[in-house]
């Protein structure tokens, strides 16, 4: 049970920073295009490591 009350709490937490964090991005000038990169070679990196089992 308490177990259950921890988690309920964690997820509380990041979904309130997730939304914080959200509002600050729209607020903020970002280059898209360089973010989206980043998170497309790392999304790459850990497929590329599940495919092949080396890394």
């Amino acid at each position: 049970m308490i177990r259950l009350v921890v988690i309920a709490l964690i997820v509380v937490v990041a979904w309130f920073l997730l939304v914080k964090l959200i509002k600050v991005l729209k607020s903020a000038n970002v280059d898209w295009t360089g973010v989206t990169t980043i998170i497309g070679f790392i999304a790459l990196a850990f497929w590329l490591r599940h495919i092949t089992g080396m890394g």
